[in-house]
């Protein structure tokens, strides 16, 4: 092979000289032909738009499809662990707390949200390939959104849907409709499940606040509030007596043709130590995402949240001690079980604010597609106040994040031996889980 000129030669331990003039170009255009390669930036050969929105997580994947008043809504989940007993009893359990027609203070629409797992199972199994969960709409009313075809309603989706992609999907609001939940719901169903195998981790959220009814923080035990308390009324509201005032307050409004917001606050038992990761992936920020990304959400919290600036730091602070089993353990939670942005094995807690439904049956003052000022009376099924069915909604993503993170953590960190004096292997924390039989 030839050699290089004498201008571009180095003796050996001698420092490098600049580059020629001209750079980098002229030095490879005066190289030997068997030396040359080009430089020329490359144009792409095509301009690809990736659709971005429909896909949650990383690990474990749901993406999401349907619309209020298409053919029906579901869910693909990729990245789930093969050999998970499912079965679509598993979902429909928690599609049932999520689905309209439940209770009179609830939408009146009829769907039975009965879901169908079409791929990604065999004798009752998952397989590890994408599993593939159907919904069909049944109780559709295309002819009460007439009105809304014409004009855009208040604090709604319909303007900002013309904004961004000059055409929208008028009945039911479409792809912006609560029922495209129905989808992560049947995802977090499987996500629960398997967080409850792995690491005996039990997620609940109930309804602390409707309208001006708050349920006081120590009136629930985040220890010991059982589902079935939870699910005791048609609220979700732990505590009776507050249940019931909520109850009234919702019934005031719905008779009314109006609607008002709400609070649910979410709780995740046995978390194990360890997930979420530092700087853009803090757990606390991934929770906060999942849970701004629900219809009608507007707020969120975690630990102390807002509260906690009103304390000092030495007020604030969550001391460490040793507990019986030598545990590090916190004797306060105000971090609400995440510290620099990861678990730390104490109970996490946060709460989610929802708006007053945007739909409401009073005149409203808008402007129509042309830019008309008129007034405008919506018609259609909506829920007076949607807390109460977004408790498992809250409950799922949630799961979804605590899932997604479960695997991120056991591919980085669990890859080799552990530091046994530092860290514990996944599951061990907190609880014995229980496995499934062929899981064991």
């Amino acid at each position: 092979m030839a050699s290089a000129p004498a201008s571009h030669r180095v003796a050996a331990g001698a420092p490098w000289s600049p580059l020629p003039r001209g750079g980098f170009r002229a030095l490879t255009d005066s190289a030997p032909a068997s030396l040359r390669f080009s430089v020329a930036r490359r144009r792409a050969s095509r301009l690809e738009v990736k659709a971005a929105g429909n896909i949650f997580g990383d690990y474990f994947q749901v993406a999401t499809y349907g619309e209020s008043h298409g053919g029906g809504v579901g869910c693909v989940i990729s990245g789930c662990p093969p050999r998970i007993p499912l079965t679509e009893e598993d979902m429909q359990a928690d599609l049932d707390r999520r689905r309209p027609g439940q209770s009179r203070i609830t939408t009146p629409r009829k769907e039975t949200d009965t879901c169908k797992i079409l791929s990604g199972t065999y004798e009752g199994l998952t397989t590890g390939t994408p599993i593939h969960v159907f919904v069909p709409n049944t109780d559709q009313r295309g002819g009460d959104y007439t009105e809304m075809a014409k004009a855009y309603r208040p604090s709604h989706a319909d303007l900002t849907y013309d904004l961004k992609y000059g055409v929208r999907s008028v009945q039911g609001g479409g792809r912006s409709s609560a029922r495209e939940t129905i989808g992560r719901v049947a995802a977090g169903a499987l996500a629960k499940k398997i967080l409850k195998l792995k690491s005996g981790v039990e997620i609940l959220a109930f309804v602390s606040k409707v309208h001006q009814v708050v349920l006081p923080d120590d009136a629930v035990d985040y220890e010991t509030v059982t589902l079935d308390q939870i699910e005791s009324n048609i609220c979700r509201c732990p505590d009776p007596e507050y249940a019931e005032k909520m109850i009234a307050a919702i019934d005031k409004v719905r008779t009314d043709g109006n609607s008002i917001g709400g609070v649910v606050t979410c709780i995740a038992r046995n978390v194990p130590r360890g997930l979420g990761t530092p700087v853009f992936d803090k757990l606390e920020a991934l929770l906060a995402k999942a849970m701004l990304s629900l219809p009608a959400s507007k707020g969120f919290e975690i630990g102390s949240g807002f509260a906690g600036t009103d304390l000092t730091g030495s007020e604030h602070n969550d001391e460490f001690y040793m507990d019986e089993a030598g545990n590090v353990r916190t004797r306060t939670n105000r971090s609400g079980g995440v510290q620099g942005g990861i678990s730390n094995g104490e109970t996490i807690y946060f709460k989610v604010a929802f708006k007053p439904t945007a739909t409401i049956g009073k005149k409203q003052n808008t402007v129509t597609r042309d830019h008309q000022d008129i007034e405008l009376r919506t018609r259609g099924r909506h829920d007076p106040c949607v807390v109460p069915r977004a408790v498992p909604m809250v409950e799922t993503m949630a799961a979804l994040v605590l899932m997604d993170q479960l695997m991120a953590h056991s591919a980085q960190c669990e890859m080799f031996p552990l530091n046994l004096a530092l860290q514990e292997p996944v599951g061990s924390a907190n609880s014995t889980p229980v496995l499934a039989p062929d899981l064991a």
